[in-house]
């Protein structure tokens, strides 16, 4: 397959998450965001320390960057598991944002117009779903999501997993995230959410793994790594393959990469690379080509 067809994800080792943002983005060579509203998702699930979220450094430098890329404006939004605001207040992120000209989006507080009701045909979600319109609408949508296992049914939280944040806790008396985690499907659902929409950007910060246990809290082990891409399935790929060289649990280590039921679905709905050979992952220099090459292997073995 050319390199031109391939879906180019780009590879950082690093310990340093500024460093980490700006050579992984450097490295992709892309800009959606010249001219353009954008909204940014990050993992505000809780306000858990980096894996359990997004740690405020790495969305600061997110959003210089996105300015430096000539962003029309920036907006940040989320629908934590907790009450959002609090999750917010708890992490301090609120007033640096909005110090850098940043618009925060507490999904909680949209009105019900601004939950569009959405059902994909042979869905897994038996009355649909509801996604955050702010999403929908964006005009360039960055992801920023962590690296880490999920003990409650996903068996990993990366890009897809982040993008359950989209849709409400519960609305109009509907239990949306009870529904999730009670069906045998919450591998296909999870995958599913991430149907009305495409992200123009999705950036992982793998510094600090958890490989078990996980959203909030798990079992920790250094990543030290950074990636980049506008293909979401393929950044999930080389995240599990990480996972895979990290050393993790069973329901990573004892399942093929595209066998793993989140991704599997997404490649069923067309929403990014189909394989391992459909990637190219790009080290950022010299000194994360043994790294890049050693996940590299594991993600072309499965």
């Amino acid at each position: 397959m050319e390199k031109a067809q391939m879906k180019r994800v780009s590879f950082v080792k690093t310990m340093d998450r500024k460093e980490g943002v700006s050579k992984s983005l450097l490295t992709l060579g892309v800009n959606p965001a010249k001219g353009k509203h954008v909204m940014i998702k990050p993992n505000f699930n809780t306000a858990d320390p980096v894996p359990g979220s997004t740690d405020n450094e790495t969305l600061l430098a997110l959003v210089d960057e996105l300015w430096a890329m000539g962003a029309k404006s920036i907006a940040v939004g989320d629908r934590s598991y907790p009450v959002t605001k609090e999750v917010m207040a708890q992490k301090g992120i609120v007033p640096v944002l909005e110090k850098k000209g940043v618009k925060v989006l507490d999904f909680d507080a949209l009105t019900e117009k601004d939950w569009v009701h959405v059902k994909p045909p042979r869905s897994h979600w038996p009355d649909g779903f509801r996604v955050a319109r702010p999403v929908l609408e964006a005009e360039c949508l960055v992801s920023t999501c962590c690296l880490k296992t999920h003990q409650y049914g996903g068996v990993f939280t990366l890009s897809l997993k982040l993008h359950v944040g989209v849709v409400p806790t519960s609305r109009n008396g509907f239990p949306y995230m009870s529904q999730l985690h009670q069906s045998p499907a919450q591998q296909e659902m999870i995958a599913e959410i991430n149907a009305p929409f495409s992200p123009d950007l999705v950036v992982l910060d793998g510094i600090e793994a958890f490989v078990d246990g996980g959203p909030m809290t798990g079992k920790r082990a250094k990543g030290e790594l950074f990636l980049a891409s506008t293909d979401r399935v393929a950044v999930d790929a080389v995240g599990v393959a990480a996972l895979k060289v990290l050393g993790s649990n069973s329901a990573i280590m004892d399942r093929k990469i595209f066998e793993q039921r989140q991704i599997a679905r997404a490649v069923e709905l067309g929403l990014g690379a189909a394989s391992p050979e459909e990637i190219d992952l790009i080290p950022s220099g010299p000194e994360s080509e043994p790294y890049r090459d050693t996940i590299l292997k594991v993600l072309k073995t499965g």
